[in-house]
């Protein structure tokens, strides 16, 4: 186990199909304890199996709010103590901005959508130091996709939000390095989520990929759970501000 004896803070679990679920349930497979957060949207029923399924405690947290934010984190600390780790694992947009040509993307879109999938890391990061929420030598990490670096057709306005939340790790690196903590992401290949649904053609993508990559498949939720213990693990200790691309080499592929 790469992982002993830790505490983990894993913000973003929808459902066993989401990224985040497969990062806590990796990491507790790795030692660790997880504390999850969730959306108001979800429901407690399917909430509550997680929970147990994970042997984890968690709270509801709204990443638009400030004042939620405070409160979540505050509930962690009090139930969970100090954590090593925290992933994000948080973002958003609106249907009708990712139907759209990004040319037509509503301020109201683009200010949604860089709140909650790139303000939201920071605003998390704010309010955790000043909690003291995290041990010395505390790992973040938090997740993107190629749509940042490059035009994908169908990503559009989130493509934006995550090229913000990429440039907000390098210098989160920066800050947070003084305080012995470090922050990372992971680019993630294509994966079937609740999330991916809502973006046209994502078949088309996923077979693309298949296609193309190096490696010619698609990543796993598995995969990608690996990837974050590994980044939160001690086994990193000297990899911070980087973007680490889960993708089965498609990145590198010129079409």
């Amino acid at each position: 186990m790469i992982l002993p004896n830790k505490k983990i803070l894993v913000m973003g679990i929808r459902n066993r199909q989401s990224i985040a679920w497969h990062i806590a349930k990796t990491a507790v497979e790795q030692g660790t304890q997880v504390f999850f957060t969730y959306s108001t949207f979800e429901k407690e029923e399917l909430m509550q199996e997680l929970m147990e399924e994970l042997g984890a405690k968690r709270c509801v947290c709204d990443v638009a709010s400030d004042s939620s934010i405070q409160e979540c984190l505050e509930k962690v600390k009090a139930e969970f103590g100090k954590i090593d780790g925290l992933v994000h694992s948080i973002a958003h947009a609106h249907s009708k901005d990712l139907r759209a040509e990004f040319l037509h993307t509503s301020r109201e879109g683009f200010c949604h959508a860089t709140d909650v999938s790139a303000y939201s890391l920071l605003a998390v990061c704010q309010k955790a130091v000043e909690l003291d929420l995290f041990q010395e030598n505390a790992s973040i990490v938090t997740l993107t996709y190629l749509g940042a670096e490059k035009v994908v057709k169908d990503y559009k306005v989130m493509g934006v939000a995550k090229a913000a939340l990429e440039a907000s790790v390098r210098y989160l690196a920066n800050d947070l390095g003084k305080r012995k903590i470090r922050i990372n992401g992971i680019s993630a290949g294509p994966i079937a989520t609740l999330s991916s649904s809502g973006i046209q053609n994502f078949e088309e993508t996923l077979k693309l990929v298949e296609e193309k990559s190096p490696l010619h498949k698609n990543v796993t939720g598995e995969e990608l759970g690996s990837a974050a213990a590994f980044l939160l693990s001690p086994m990193a200790s000297a990899i911070t501000g980087e973007v680490l691309h889960v993708d089965n080499g498609f990145s590198i592929v010129a079409e």
